[in-house]
């Protein structure tokens, strides 16, 4: 079986595919995983721009329009044949559990072309055919190479040409609902965890309010939606009322025996009518 990437992934999987440029022209180019993980890291609650980018239909596209709710953000290259679908396709299992756990309406997906002269909107529609992605608020966008360099930065994700193709970090970011950069996911293959807790944290509030019913709702939500390693899933897990009921239930009880005994012993003292 192979294993999964835990939460660093551990920076195995930083490598991709297919030859855009000569050995000659990136001869002296060699990725550095820590240095890379540490831009990465560096860049965790930046404030990501509202850059605009074109959809697979053709229509223009800002990340403005997509706040209000978590944003996850994944940067790939269409003529990639290894990694970049592996992490889509492991992106596809979480999101699919993240929209059953949290709803699909609850937050936003876009995976955007950085191979600005190739990925285009036709190739970025294809890839996602060929990925099988058919999940609803999950876009793939093409943008321009400025654009790209400058959300690039942002997020802290590192790549550059090299004779594989291009050589980068195999990240996903999380964007809360205003732009702000909240959490980092590595590895080609991540567990499903790794992408859903921190959209349990944005979609719920782990730091919400708890006097409004909603707020109340969402706390209890948070708390009971748990993940199930036995069935690789997140469900709704009612076994801690369960538990606090049977709580609740064993110290009524407990209380109200000492209640009587207290009250037979005080009503046999002496002088006590």
């Amino acid at each position: 079986m192979k294993p999964r990437g835990g939460a660093w992934g551990w920076l195995a999987p930083l490598l991709l595919a297919t030859s855009l440029t000569s050995p000659a022209q990136a001869a002296d180019l060699v990725l550095d995983e820590r240095q890379a993980l540490a831009v990465s890291q560096a860049a965790l609650g930046g404030q990501v721009g509202d850059h605009r980018f074109v959809d697979t239909d053709g229509a223009k596209l800002t990340l403005a329009e997509l706040r209000g709710k978590p944003l996850v953000v994944n940067l790939i290259y269409t003529a990639c044949v290894h990694t970049c679908p592996v992490i889509v396709q492991t992106l596809y299992e979480a999101v699919t559990d993240a929209q059953g756990a949290l709803g699909a309406a609850s937050f936003n997906v876009v995976t955007i072309g950085f191979d600005t002269p190739a990925d285009t909107p036709d190739r970025m529609r294809s890839f996602a055919r060929g990925q099988g992605v058919d999940l609803p608020n999950w876009r793939f966008l093409s943008g321009g190479g400025a654009t790209i360099e400058r959300l690039a930065k942002e997020l802290g994700f590192v790549y550059f040409a090299s004779p594989k193709g291009f050589d980068h970090l195999a990240q996903v970011s999380v964007l809360d609902g205003q732009g702000r950069l909240y959490r980092q996911v590595y590895g080609e293959d991540f567990d499903t965890p790794f992408l859903v807790e921190p959209l349990k944290d944005l979609v719920l509030g782990r730091n919400g309010n708890l006097t409004s019913i909603d707020g109340l709702l969402n706390r209890i939500r948070l708390f009971c939606t748990l993940y199930d390693p036995a069935a690789e899933r997140y469900r709704f897990d009612y076994s801690i009322f369960i538990g606090i009921f049977i709580g609740l239930a064993a110290l009524t009880t407990v209380g109200t025996i000492l209640a009587r005994n207290l009250w037979r012993w005080w009503r046999c003292q002496p002088g006590i009518q």
